[in-house]
């Protein structure tokens, strides 16, 4: 190992080393994720060798090899901060040269848990499709090969987008995190229960254009070796060298012009007061005064503020994904498209700790009941802008799906009073429960205040809850009494007036209590 190298691994160890040390409760999360992951690597790993000698075992070995190299690309884009030596500029004033420097990097990328769980997936996979001596042999170039693929797949990808990804804004990528997370999660399942109806036959038209894409084609040489296709398998494994050498050029290439090209932090920008834009269209179309002050910046905060961002990107994402996915399968029900209105009400909940300490200003213009009263009904009109045509489209698509559209109007009807509900809900515990939301990290309540975010988010939804029993209820009476079928499209009128009533009430009683209790809420928003 040449001395740059040398010196690279050394130093990934001891950032890795000094991020450890930094708390117990840190040290604690690393170790108990590397064992998560290894021992969920373990599993696969007796997974795919039990799997040995199925008709079909290759197809899920190529798409497993194929997952796990998009899995590698991504992973620079929404995990940033997750490896300090994904960003090259911090070594812009060594005197290194590319070459050396890219050798040293791609050395220190193969330390971690991520290689080693790649490493065991890799290697299950050549366990379940090799077949003979000569398999064996080219598995274990397979494995290499597929391994250096990955890795610099997620240095090339790091090193283009290193500027976007360090800045604040790259940054705010990370919130699309938990809605691949959400997206992902259902794709599993429901790609679990096709192969659980159908078995692995349903991947082969996919891996038949796999085989062909490294790094899965370093697994797919391995079972086309075993069946003594030895120049297909020789072509698969090219194709993999080839991928390596052109992912290691381009590396090379966007890390030369990062260490020679000027950031853009360090050029005057003289036209920013000319780029400066007022507000949009959006400004124009709010109600003057405090209203349409509080609206556009409830909404800007969506926008902007990553760690509202974040809840918003995964409750919108879950909020289609479970009734729509389950109404494709079959196995749903038009009432479930009342999981998108529900997955946006928690929105409405902790009102005042998404502001943080920044709340301070709004207090400031808080004097009586009245303007507690204007500042709540603002941040819940903000978030109907939102919430009202998401929940009717999730609704009328999962209806569509299922073909039962004589059910569509009490299925709107109860998600619109659950909204209604949970907007009421949510007005009061803001005002009741108050908890910091700390702006750094992924913790997403304050220390010691955890009690009062379970108190406000599930209290306050069980209330909800409580508070549909009447349109439930009435539901229920309408498809069990004689003739009721008939009369169920006036629950769509009824359960828009009542989710509306128990809106207005909701943010009259808690004005007063928001008013009254304005030192408190920014004392526990403040915290974070």
């Amino acid at each position: 190992m040449s001395g740059v190298t040398a010196t690279v691994v050394r130093l990934k160890l001891s950032l890795l080393r000094g991020g450890l040390r930094q708390s117990g409760g840190r040290r604690a999360a690393y170790v108990a994720s590397a064992v998560v992951a290894l021992l969920f690597a373990a599993l696969q790993l007796i997974g795919l060798i039990a799997l040995r000698g199925h008709a079909h075992v290759e197809s899920l070995a190529v798409l497993a090899a194929a997952v796990l190299g998009l899995g590698w690309a991504v992973m620079p884009l929404f995990f940033p901060s997750g490896d300090e030596t994904l960003d090259p500029t911090r070594l812009v004033m060594l005197p290194l040269r590319p070459r050396p420097l890219v050798r040293a990097l791609l050395a220190a990328s193969l330390v971690g848990i991520g290689p080693l769980f790649t490493v065991c997936l890799l290697a299950g996979s050549v366990a379940a499709v090799a077949r003979g001596a000569g398999a064996f042999a080219v598995g274990a170039v397979a494995v290499v090969l597929a391994l250096l693929v990955c890795v610099a797949l997620a240095r090339a990808v790091a090193a283009a987008n290193v500027r976007l990804l360090t800045s604040r804004k790259g940054r705010d990528l990370a919130v699309l995190s938990g809605l691949v997370i959400a997206v992902g999660a259902q794709l599993v399942n429901f790609g679990v229960q096709r192969l659980g109806s159908s078995g692995l036959a349903q991947l082969d038209p996919a891996a038949d254009v796999l085989q062909w894409v490294p790094p899965a084609s370093a697994i797919a040489a391995v079972h086309a070796a075993g069946d003594g296709s030895y120049g297909v398998a020789a072509a698969q494994l090219a194709l993999a060298a080839l991928a390596l050498v052109a992912l290691v050029a381009v590396w090379t290439r966007h890390l030369t012009r990062l260490m020679t090209s000027p950031d853009g932090s360090t050029l005057a920008a003289a036209d920013t007061a000319a780029r400066a834009r007022a507000s949009g269209g959006l400004a124009r179309l709010l109600p003057p005064g405090r209203t349409g002050t509080a609206v556009e910046r409830s909404l800007r905060y969506v926008w902007r503020d990553p760690k509202t961002k974040a809840a918003w990107v995964t409750s919108l994402a879950i909020g289609v994904i479970v009734p729509v996915f389950n109404a494709w399968q079959g196995t749903g029900s038009v009432y479930f498209a009342c999981f998108a209105a529900g997955m946006l009400g928690i929105q409405m909940y902790n009102q005042f700790g998404q502001d943080t300490s920044a709340f301070w200003m709004v207090a400031m213009t808080i004097s009586s009941p009245r303007d507690a009263y204007v500042e709540l009904r603002a941040r819940a009109l903000a978030l109907l802008v939102i919430t009202l045509p998401y929940a009717t489209t999730v609704t009328v698509l999962t209806t569509a799906i299922l073909g039962d559209w004589p059910r569509l109007p009490e299925a709107l009807g109860l998600s619109f009073a659950l909204l209604g509900a949970m907007l009421a809900t949510g007005a009061w515990t803001s005002a009741r429960f108050p908890y910091s939301i700390p702006q750094e990290g992924h913790k997403n309540v304050a220390p010691g205040q955890t009690g009062l975010a379970w108190i406000s988010i599930f209290g306050g939804m069980i209330a909800a809850a409580l508070l549909c029993a009447p349109v439930i209820a009435l539901t229920i009476w309408l498809h069990v009494s004689e003739g009721g079928d008939g009369w169920t499209w006036l629950l769509l009128p009824a359960g828009t007036a009542y989710g509306a009533g128990l809106t207005l009430l909701g943010l009259r009683l808690a004005a007063p209590r928001t008013a009254a209790r304005l030192p408190e809420i920014l004392t526990a928003v403040s915290k974070g």
